[in-house]
């Protein structure tokens, strides 16, 4: 076994070396998004300084620390490029899953390369069909595989089939990008700079090994959970922790946007009046109100990432209503991130249009993420709600 490693990081290390990186990240923010995906550059950043594996088993060369670890790196790393810091939450997201494979799995996986980031497509989007021999035929169409420029690894979801055509399961398969072809279709208007381009494969085999149920998962019945060698990080319940992976990126750049806007509004003349905007009252409310809403989500996450913690080293499964909400809670995030940094664009005025601004770039980058189906805030409140009643919450995916 020959694992390739980073450095490795303590839970009082994250936030200070994330910060160091936030500068060089701001110098290539516009080119990251003009370009459609994270540059090798940034990538290398995240590696060296130990961030990309902090969600890894140290036996595979992470540092396996936790959620509130993740937010810490995620949201900071956000300030200077949110689509890196996306990528970056993905990631931490695919080590996760691929923690819950058999170990042949794991190490087959990272002995192949130095620092491996792992992309995936985890919704069971394609189908794999079950041989005798328990090994798979995988197929399939799966958009949004954000980070795969990087990546030598994917893990794709699929509907699981016998050879009768009959559905058996759905689950998360490994798979060698070689084994792909990943496509040049990503042309949006948020988050484009994540690279978050298609990928398909027709009839690939995949061992038995690199599979994992995903109502396994969901429900604490993989082998992982049962496990007292599991680190604990690896035993977070799985249906909040999948959302929150990708949720801290907009708290940081709405930090990112905020600091923007009080470096380059106050002073201005708000045109067409007879005020000076520091001194304007409507735009002191606004600054006032967003900073708020902003401290008010990462309050919420915090929390959220400290429950899911404290679970994770119990080894308890979370009540499914504490599960609900979080789903709301999740969703409740973005949604407040959005709405700060949008009273901010909208009052700073039409400079924050120049597609060099940080603010607008922000902005739309907020908005991407408030679109992605596990963040969807009227679906977050009506399983929360649902939850509350007493009414069936209606998904798995929880």
């Amino acid at each position: 076994m020959n694992i390739h490693t980073g450095k490795t990081l303590s839970e009082a290390d994250v936030k200070s070396v994330a910060e160091s990186l936030v500068p060089e990240l701001r110098s290539r923010q516009i080119e990251t998004d003009s370009d459609r995906k994270v540059p090798p550059e940034n990538i290398k950043l995240l590696a060296d300084s130990g961030l990309l594996g902090i969600f890894r088993a140290k036996k595979w060369g992470g540092s396996e620390l936790s959620m509130r670890a993740h937010v810490d790196a995620v949201s900071t790393i956000a300030k200077g490029c949110q689509a890196t810091a996306w990528v970056l939450g993905v990631y931490h997201a695919h080590d996760f899953i691929i923690a819950h494979m058999p170990e042949q799995a794991q190490e087959e996986i990272y002995s192949t390369g130095p620092n491996q980031a792992i992309a995936a497509v985890i919704g069971p989007r394609g189908k794999a069909v079950k041989q005798a021999d328990g090994s798979y035929i995988l197929s399939g169409f799966w958009p949004f595989a954000s980070g795969n420029a990087a990546a030598n690894w994917l893990v794709l979801g699929a509907a699981v089939e016998d050879q009768d055509g009959n559905m058996i399961d759905q689950g998360d398969f490994a798979v060698p990008v070689s084994d792909v072809v990943r496509l040049d279709d990503w042309h949006v208007a948020g988050l484009q700079g994540t690279g978050s381009n298609s990928v398909k494969c027709s009839d690939v085999h995949i061992p038995a090994h690199r599979y994992v149920s995903l109502p396994a998962l969901l429900e604490n019945e993989t082998q992982a959970f049962a496990s007292e060698d599991t680190p604990s990080v690896h035993k977070c319940q799985a249906g909040p922790v999948l959302g929150m992976f990708i949720v801290p990126s907009v708290i940081g750049a709405a930090r990112h946007a905020l600091e923007e806007f009080l470096r380059v509004v106050p002073g201005k003349m708000v045109q067409y009046t007879g005020h000076i905007s520091h001194e304007w009252s409507p735009l002191q409310i606004a600054v006032g109100e967003a900073e708020t809403m902003i401290r008010m989500a990462e309050l919420l996450f915090y929390k959220a990432a400290d429950d899911v913690d404290e679970y994770a080293r119990r080894g308890e499964k979370m009540p499914l209503q504490l599960r609900a909400r979080y789903r709301m809670d999740i969703a409740m995030v973005p949604r407040l991130c959005r709405d700060a940094v949008n009273k901010l664009y909208t009052i700073g005025g039409a400079a924050g249009l120049s597609l060099k601004s940080p603010i607008q770039l922000n902005a739309r980058n907020i908005q991407a993420a408030n679109m992605h189906g596990l963040l969807l805030f009227d679906a977050g409140a009506e399983i929360y709600g649902r939850s509350l009643l007493g009414v069936d919450v209606g998904t798995p995916i929880i």
